[in-house]
Order: structure tokens, then C-alpha cells, then sequence
């Protein structure tokens, strides 16, 4: 048999089922056959109904899971947009004959020199290399999904209340926006966000996870029947996955530390791009990031002093001390995940907008953010203070969730940026600077942060930089220090405060007049500081 022959030949795949996929009701499911027939490909069930008969040109697999993929017909082609005008939902019998499908569908486009061109979402159906692994190295990945695969990670984030509370109560309260529409559940990991868009009246929720949570997801769900069918589970990164229809919704927790690490993000907006229909909705919309100066003695210290070890002269015979210089700076140069009292901020903060509904994916991948500020109090600055807050901007209600300092605590916390040379600065004194977030293939980002005070008093708008301080650090190496706040006696005319989102506030506009004043007490000695700096 020559090769023209042998490529008419058909190819049959036997289905455990299949039946129309149908958006107002479901059609009775029986087992079938697929079959590659010259440049064609049918399907049919055990009653010899021919559900699908189509060029090859005209149809494109997509898989739902291990086992199950819907095969849609493109229909007309409005506008250049790609629809289509039906679709057969199959299942094979096990996941070997399900990829051998796949396979064999891609290599008889090929040989019959079929030009696929873009799936709906930009990928192309032949050859598709994923823009994750393009950008993220693969042990960095490997870990990454390891961690999320874990229950008792997931339960960490489950049992974060103000986490999952606010995401609850974004849901349900905006039940008009869920009610009868398709929704996208971005890195679902447990799936429960998908539970609660079905609680509120989803169509259809299709939860992405590409880490193995997703067979956990499966259980959780398939545990809570009467919400789980309305809700499929696809194995798989945002990136690379295809799904039979545009989503109304797309319902994420895409933060990390400081807002952009782990490079979520990232994914958050590519499936934005690839599944989101054009006046479609985000769960979460918009994100900021909050900064403001900070003095505190105490924390520098403990730094410091972890440094201490390599000033050793005669350990077991060795001198350290040639290493204490770069012991020094590598201990600042790790960001602080902590928790600290929002008193030890010495200006008003302002804050840095990033909107998931436009801001594009290479956008992310280098953030600079000019920095100003006025000190309220004199004091010894050692850092930039970092927090963040997302809006949930539903149509019936607004919530934030929030991680600011001196509010309840989040298993985000706070992150500081400690500068290993302080500033001296003085009440009213101009603080500038910059921070420099540049994304690498860690799934995470290099800091580079400046922070200068500028000269105070008369003739100061001819002066220049007093005092610049610099600081590289790493966010995907971070300083947990999960102590609590350190207790500081309040003054008399001071009451404490809590940097809570301001509800109205718009997110467009950097009015530092919207965010509260913070007062500093005044520093302690410094002498043992200044010791240690000198020897450094």
C-alpha cells in the first residue's frame, strides 16, 4: 500500500461517550466512534448517529481533562473572529487512547498539508511551545507546582480568613455578575473559588490548575455534587490549555509577596487575553502596591547582628573575618516578610496601580516606580515598607482585600525593603527615590531600590542630594520573620491606626492628601548601629 493510500485509510477511536454539547440542555450521552476518513473526521454514537462529519480545516479538539475533550465546528467567520457553530463532547476510555486521538488528529492535518493556523486563543493547534516555559526555568516550575499540590499549603491559604472571606463575600455579593454566566477559575488549586461562583449562580465554571491540586479539586468537587456539575476541572497551565467558550468571568488569586511575586500575574493576564470575552469581568480588577519610609532600630539590629558570626578571628583556627563584608550585605540584600505596627512608618504612603483589565503581560516584566515622600518626624529611615491591596469592582458591590500594616493580618503579611546604610532625615524633609522591579525566570523579581533625602532649610531649592542609600535584594529569597509587631507606647496625642483601602478612592489618581499621616517616635541611640555599619 503506498503512502496516499495508507493516509486514506481510516483511523478509529473507540469513545466511552459522546453526546452534542448543547448550552441550553444536556443531550443524552452514549458510547461512539471517531474515525479519521481521508480528509475528514466523524463522529458518531453507538446507534450509528453521525453527531460530526467535518473537514479537518473545520475542527478543533479541546481537551477538558485526562480523558475528556469537546471537538468544536468553526462556523462563519465574523469580523475575522473565529466562532463556532457546534461541537461533540467525547470521552475515551482511558488516557493512552485520548492522547493517541490528539496525535493522530495533529499528524493527519500535517500530512494532508493542512494549514491549522490559530486556535481562538492565539495558539496554533500543530505547534504551540508554551510562553510559561519559555520565560520560567524548569526546576524553578517543577517546585512551584510541587508546593501548590500540597494540601497542607492549600490549607494555609483555605484557613487565611481575610483571604478567603473577601473572595466569599466579592462572589456572592455580586451574584448578578455570576448568575447564568461562564466562568474561568484562574490556578484554581482547590477548586474553591469555583465552588463559590457555582454558589452564585454560574453557568458553567471551568477550573484551570496545573499543578497536581487538580485531582484534589476533582474530589473536592465532585464531593459537592449538586454545585460540581457545573464546574470542570482541566489539568493544565492557562498558557497551554484550550477551552470550548469565552468566559463572562474570570475569578483568580493570582498575588504573591508584594503583589507580583511568583510572576502569577502574568498568567492571570494571558488568560485574560486568550479566554475573556471583551466586556467581561475580573475577580480581582485592579491591584496596588503600597509603600512609605520606615525607621526601625530594632529590626535593623537583629540584622545586622546575623553578621556578627563572621567577624570571628579564631574559629577552630580560621579567620572569617576576610567574609563578614559580604555576609553583611547579602543579609540585606533578603526582603522582610513580617508583620509590623504601621506607627513605625515615618510618611504618608503612596501607592503604585496596576489594572489586570489593561495592563499588558510584558509590562510585568519590568516595574519602576518613581518614589516620593515628605517625613513627618525626625528619625533614623532604614527601608521602604511594602504592602498591597486588589479591588473586586462588582456590579453590586466594591470590596477590597487588603494587607496594609495594622490591619488583620493575612498569610501575605508585609514585606520591607532594609537598607544596610540609613538616612538621617527630619520632619518635613523630602524623601526620593526609586524602586526597580526587574522579573527573572525564578518566577520572581530583583529589587533595586534608591532612597536620598534632599537638603532642608533656607536655600534648599538650590541644594541637592544630601544622603542616597542603595539596596539590591531578591524577592524570591525573602526573610520570613514571623514575630509579632514590636510594642511601641503610644504618645498621648497619638491613637493607633489602621491603613485600611479607602473605599471611594480613585484608583487612577496618587493623592497622598487620601492616606492618613503616620507618626514615628523618636529613634533611640544609634552607637552600636554606626559600630557594626563601620566594620561592615
Amino acid at each position: 500500500m503506498d503512502l496516499v493510500e495508507e493516509k486514506r485509510k481510516q483511523r478509529e477511536f473507540a469513545l466511552a461517550s459522546v453526546s452534542e454539547v448543547s448550552s441550553s440542555s444536556s443531550s443524552s450521552s452514549l458510547s461512539g466512534v471517531a474515525v479519521f476518513a481521508g480528509d475528514r473526521l466523524q463522529i458518531r454514537n453507538e446507534s450509528n448517529l453521525i453527531l460530526l462529519s467535518a473537514h479537518l480545516t473545520d475542527v478543533q479538539p479541546f481537551r477538558l481533562g485526562p480523558i475528556e475533550s469537546v471537538c468544536m465546528v468553526e462556523g462563519s467567520d465574523a469580523d475575522k473572529q473565529t466562532s463556532y457553530s457546534s461541537g461533540v463532547a467525547i470521552q475515551f476510555r482511558n488516557v493512552e487512547e485520548s492522547e493517541a486521538f490528539h496525535c493522530v488528529f495533529q499528524q493527519w492535518k500535517k500530512e494532508f498539508n493542512v494549514q491549522g493556523g490559530n486556535l481562538p486563543n492565539g495558539t496554533n493547534v500543530i505547534t504551540s511551545k508554551s510562553k510559561f516555559d519559555e520565560k520560567i526555568e524548569s526546576s524553578s516550575a517543577k517546585m512551584y507546582f510541587h508546593y501548590y499540590g500540597q494540601l497542607l499549603h492549600q490549607q494555609n491559604m483555605l484557613q487565611d480568613y481575610v483571604r478567603t472571606g473577601t473572595y466569599y463575600a466579592a462572589v456572592i455579593e455580586n451574584r448578578s455578575d455570576f448568575m447564568g454566566r461562564v466562568v474561568v477559575d484562574v490556578g484554581a488549586s482547590s477548586g474553591i473559588l469555583s465552588l463559590f461562583a457555582a454558589q452564585a449562580g454560574a453557568k458553567h465554571v471551568y477550573a484551570v490548575e496545573a499543578s497536581e491540586m487538580a485531582e484534589y479539586a476533582r474530589k473536592l468537587i465532585a464531593g459537592n455534587p449538586i454545585l460540581g456539575q457545573r464546574i470542570t476541572v482541566i489539568k493544565g497551565k492557562v498558557e497551554d490549555v484550550e477551552l470550548p467558550e469565552r468566559a463572562d468571568i474570570l475569578i483568580s488569586e493570582p498575588m504573591g509577596t508584594l503583589l507580583v511575586n511568583e510572576r502569577m500575574l502574568e498568567s492571570y493576564v494571558i488568560a485574560r487575553d486568550r479566554f475573556l470575552t471583551p466586556n467581561g469581568k475580573m475577580f480581582p480588577s485592579v491591584g496596588r502596591i503600597h509603600m512609605a519610609p520606615f525607621s526601625d532600630e530594632y529590626l535593623f539590629v537583629e540584622i545586622a547582628n546575623k553578621a556578627l558570626f563572621w567577624q570571628q578571628q579564631n574559629y577552630y583556627g580560621v579567620d572569617l573575618t576576610p567574609l563578614h563584608g559580604t555576609a553583611f550585605q547579602g543579609y540585606f540584600s533578603q526582603p522582610v516578610v513580617d508583620a509590623f505596627d504601621p506607627r513605625l512608618l515615618i510618611a504618608a504612603p503612596m501607592f503604585h496601580v496596576i489594572d489586570f483589565t489593561k495592563i499588558k503581560e510584558e509590562e510585568l516584566y519590568e516595574i519602576d516606580i518613581p518614589l516620593r515622600f515628605i517625613a513627618t518626624v525626625g528619625a533614623r529611615l532604614h527601608g521602604l515598607a511594602c504592602w498591597f491591596d486588589v479591588l473586586f469592582n462588582g456590579s453590586t458591590a466594591r470590596r477590597w482585600l487588603t494587607t496594609a500594616p495594622g490591619s488583620p493580618t493575612t498569610h501575605w503579611y508585609q514585606l520591607r525593603c532594609v537598607l544596610s546604610q540609613p538616612i538621617y532625615v527630619v520632619a518635613g524633609q523630602e524623601i526620593t527615590g526609586r524602586m526597580h522591579l526587574i522579573a527573572h525566570t525564578a518566577q520572581s523579581y530583583t529589587i533595586y531600590l534608591t532612597l536620598s533625602a534632599k537638603t532642608w532649610g533656607p536655600g534648599a531649592e538650590q541644594g541637592g542630594i544630601l544622603q542616597t542609600s542603595s539596596c539590591k535584594l531578591d524577592l524570591k529569597e525573602p526573610y520570613y520573620r514571623m514575630s509579632q509587631p514590636q510594642a511601641y507606647p503610644l504618645n498621648q496625642d497619638q491613637q493607633p491606626q489602621v491603613l485600611l483601602p479607602t473605599q471611594d478612592i480613585n484608583i487612577q489618581s496618587q493623592d497622598l492628601d487620601e492616606v492618613e499621616m503616620m507618626q514615628q517616635p523618636s529613634p533611640k541611640s544609634c552607637a552600636q548601629i554606626d559600630s557594626l555599619m563601620q566594620n561592615a
